[in-house]
């Protein structure tokens, strides 16, 4: 035994600035671990006889939405593309939260016909609506096309969600006090809205088509609000965060060797589904929030948005071409 620390001294003395480096490095990755995973939702709000309708919520940060609020007793609409996928995610659901009330709709946000078809069934079976949350989402795909003929992440990332919730603002209307909850991006901060060529079709790139996306979620939330003022439906966009979800699985393929090695380490560090969840439960259920509307959220608070997401000229015509764009102008 006294060998043994004897020979455990020698060691540290011998490595004892190896040691101190390595202690000082593992102290710094879980220090920015922390700091990456960002804030939690505190509120405790049960959900009993509320409605909730979430979008993409078969996986990522949508299947953790939709499980907190099974946990609440709230209904839980899963408006997905992927019905297989969903049906297994809303089994899970169910068998976690112990909510039996957790239901699964056909949504295809590249067919305009499949939002109406959605919303009219919701219209029909539904006596409220009480939390709609615009979760799904595509990143960085090849120049494709929505069944409409728009980019497809303009088509999806926004377009979708602009005809689906202006489709069910009267069942919102009715059930208040209601709100909407638009999953935007920091992307947004180097987006621009290309009025003149809103598709793209000039000079296709999917960052910049990614960040357009993101920026009109945070202009669509600003008008939507200034639209709903005083009706008791809020509105909130926000940032979930960088998180380890399926929505990369376009741009992780053409990345070179090094940069997917670099970017799979790099993923140890970001947040979590259950933790980029969080800022979209905040916002859909915090109390403090019941009195806001319009703004937008990073880590479970306000956070002032890229000066271009505060341009309402530009918020009033993107929703003007939006509404032509899906017929409801």
């Amino acid at each position: 035994m006294q060998n043994y620390a004897d020979n455990m001294r020698d060691f540290v003395e011998k490595h004892a600035t190896g040691l101190a480096v390595a202690l000082v490095a593992g102290v710094s990755a879980l220090a920015l671990r922390r700091w990456m995973s960002g804030g939690v939702c505190r509120s405790r709000v049960r959900l009993d006889g509320k409605t909730v309708l979430i979008t993409g919520a078969n996986c990522g940060i949508g299947k953790e939405t939709a499980l907190d609020m099974a946990n609440r007793g709230a209904k839980v609409i899963m408006a997905c593309r992927d019905m297989t996928k969903a049906c297994i995610a809303a089994d899970e659901i169910r068998q976690q939260s112990g909510n039996g009330n957790v239901v699964v709709k056909k949504l295809d946000l590249a067919s305009l016909q499949s939002v109406r078809d959605l919303a009219k069934e919701v219209q029909e079976n539904e006596e409220r609506l009480d939390i709609l949350i615009n979760n799904a989402g595509i990143m960085f795909c090849p120049k494709w096309e929505t069944e409409d003929g728009f980019e497809m992440q303009f088509g999806v990332n926004h377009l979708g969600h602009f005809l689906l919730t202006n489709t069910l603002l009267d069942l919102l209307k009715k059930s208040t006090p209601s709100r909407i909850v638009n999953v935007s991006s920091m992307a947004h901060e180097k987006g621009r809205i290309h009025f003149e060529d809103i598709n793209l079709d000039k000079d296709y790139d999917p960052h910049t088509s990614y960040r357009q996306s993101k920026l009109a979620n945070v202009l669509f939330s600003r008008e939507l609000a200034s639209r709903l003022k005083d009706t008791g439906v809020t509105v909130y966009s926000l940032h979930p965060g960088v998180i380890r979800t399926e929505l990369g699985r376009h741009l992780f393929p053409t990345l070179a060797m090094w940069k997917r090695i670099v970017a799979a380490a790099v993923m140890t560090f970001v947040k979590s589904p259950w933790e980029g969840a969080q800022t979209t439960l905040h916002c859909a259920m915090d109390e403090s929030l019941a009195n806001s509307s319009g703004l937008y959220y990073s880590d479970c608070a306000p956070k002032e948005p890229a000066p271009q997401a505060l341009d309402d000229a530009a918020a009033k015509r993107l929703w003007d071409l939006s509404a032509s764009m899906v017929g409801l102008a």
